[in-house]
């Protein structure tokens, strides 16, 4: 089955008194969530300490100065591609948080499996070496090779949300780059981590936002981010593309995708893609892209909320959306590029 993943194992043997190579297949590998015990008591923790914190701090108003502590002690992790040399077999889709990511994984994974990629969950098939260590065992690890291998185009799709300096670089590989606005990330990326990690905890929308604004939300800097990215649109093996344009023209995109990463197929394999790669369908198999979190128990964690350009109104006023514009154009000012904000952004 294209796509699906497994491990090669080879060995010598006799046959007809000659010398052979023997290949097999060991089992596919298999994703583990953190043990139940310490799935427990991160949620106990996040209930019991950091909700009634949180809303001290909101009391007292250091609620912002608390977010900022966290988040810069999650980006001192370190890069864990430190060590990984890149290849031909690699296609990064480097994209910042809550930006497309997994839409974009889509595409690449199905054309690279011709529109018969398979899987029980996209990190099943997808590495992701800057997860979250909280998730566990979430990803197929970035050195296995199984799924190239199974790939009739030879080619696996990396997942990674750190900015471009972190990437490790080779000509061979391919690299897909997103950038979408930063009033819709800093949307959809409350309510993700809401339901995912805070619940009760999340921080109020004007506190997240702000904490957006100053990168020390984790996630690092959008403008940094983004401006990296737009440096290397250049590139022959470098395709960066807008989350707006790509929610205009699906079928543009998937084509334009498709062309960058030398996939000649079909037409018909072309729509089975752009199929399969419609929110509604992702929609209808979200928990084949939705991380499950750390709480054990409590709602259903969902990846595919509502995918959309330009909702940002749905938790930022008109004030604070014109204040994100204004704080990243003259951040991507500051950092000294060129890159035209309102060809990926819609003004407030």
């Amino acid at each position: 089955m294209a796509g699906a993943a497994y491990e090669l194992a080879t060995g010598q043997g006799i046959a007809d008194g000659e010398a052979v190579t023997l290949v097999t297949k060991k089992p596919a590998f298999k994703r583990e969530l953190a043990p139940l015990p310490i799935r427990v008591a991160m949620s106990a923790v996040v209930y019991g300490f950091l909700t009634p914190l949180m809303r001290g701090l909101q009391v007292v108003g250091w609620e912002g100065s608390f977010l900022k502590r966290m988040g810069n002690r999650d980006r001192a992790r370190g890069n864990p591609f430190q060590n990984y040399v890149a290849d031909k077999h690699d296609v990064f889709v480097a994209v910042f948080f809550k930006s497309g990511t997994n839409w974009t994984m889509q595409i690449v994974h199905q054309l690279l499996n011709h529109g018969k990629g398979e899987f029980d969950h996209i990190h099943s098939v997808v590495p992701w070496p800057d997860a979250p260590p909280f998730l566990g065992k979430y990803a197929i690890p970035v050195e296995d090779p199984s799924v190239w291998m199974a790939s009739p185009e030879q080619k696996r799709a990396i997942k990674t949300h750190l900015s471009w300096d972190l990437l490790p670089y080779s000509e061979d590989a391919r690299y897909v780059l997103v950038i979408r606005d930063p009033k819709d990330v800093i949307v959809s990326g409350y309510f993700f981590l809401r339901d995912v990690v805070f619940r009760s905890a999340m921080p109020s929308p004007a506190a997240w936002c702000q904490n957006f604004l100053t990168g020390s939300g984790g996630m690092g800097s959008w403008a940094e981010h983004s401006a990296g990215c737009w440096a290397q649109r250049h590139r022959s093996n470098v395709l960066l593309l807008s989350f707006k344009s790509m929610q205009h023209d699906l079928n543009g995109t998937v084509a334009k995708i498709a062309k960058f990463l030398d996939v000649n197929v079909p037409e018909e394999t072309l729509a089975e893609v752009c199929r399969k790669s419609s929110f509604g369908y992702m929609k209808q198999i979200d928990e084949r892209f939705a991380p499950e979190g750390v709480h054990p128990w409590g709602r259903k964690v969902t990846m595919m909320r509502k995918g959309v350009h330009g909702g940002s109104s749905e938790l930022l006023t008109k004030e604070q959306q014109r204040a994100v514009d204004a704080h990243f154009i003259a951040e991507l000012k500051r950092l000294g590029s060129d890159l035209p904000y309102e060809e990926f952004c819609e003004l407030a």
